[in-house]
């Protein structure tokens, strides 16, 4: 969404675009709901307390995210909307950071873990106080968390069976090759397929959370 020099707001998507991105967030909103409340009765008697406790957070902002996203981009074009934006871009943070909780925990690098919230603390307070003015630092900044536990590597390897590591990889890629189509806006579908590739790697990463504990 863009607000021209008087202030108002425009949406440009097709009635179809609106439509194709409206189904893949209602699929996202489903799947996440169902993903968080199957692992909990699946994982309450094979996980340990800090297991759930962490997995919790992770659970809480894919699911916190999501929603926000499905929130922001099916509400009418309105001041709400724009309200809306800024949980929206927060909740990414929110959950790139959450993603890493449980992975983190695991190798028990919990300055890592402090790092990455402490990034994502900045990232939040950016777009919920300082809506669009550092959008495309943003983007960047999301890369850069998301990729920073290549520092980890040699952690990962004695921590996290290869199926685990490779999950994550792949759903890195996924999310990196999607903002390819989040920043290419004359692209028709460009939001929805940007928000399919986010459901995809989202999907992935649940996997790879799902087989840190049980494999």
């Amino acid at each position: 969404m863009r607000r021209d020099r008087g202030g108002e707001f425009h949406w440009p998507y097709s009635v179809a675009e609106l439509w194709a991105d409206g189904v893949v967030h209602v699929l996202g909103v489903v799947l996440a709901l169902a993903g968080a409340v199957v692992f909990f009765v699946v994982m309450s008697g094979r996980a340990s307390a800090v297991e759930l406790s962490t997995c919790g957070v992770y659970l809480a902002t894919l699911v916190l995210s999501i929603a926000a996203s499905a929130a922001y981009n099916v509400w009418p074009v309105s001041r709400t909307k724009w309200l809306l934006r800024r949980l929206d871009h927060s909740a990414i943070f929110l959950l790139i950071a959450g993603t890493y909780t449980p992975f983190i925990a695991k190798m028990g690098l919990w300055w890592m873990l402090a790092g990455v919230w402490t990034v994502a603390a900045i990232g939040v307070f950016l777009k919920l106080f300082r809506p669009g003015r550092y959008d495309r630092l943003a983007i960047l900044l999301y890369l850069a968390l998301g990729w920073s536990g290549i520092v980890t590597y040699e952690h990962m390897v004695e921590s996290l069976p290869p199926s685990v590591r490779e999950l994550i990889l792949a759903g890195g890629v996924v999310y990196s090759l999607g903002v390819v189509f989040h920043v290419w806006e004359k692209l028709r579908f460009q939001n929805a397929i940007w928000h399919g590739f986010v459901l995809v790697a989202a999907s992935i990463h649940f996997v790879a959370v799902w087989f840190s504990i049980t494999v």
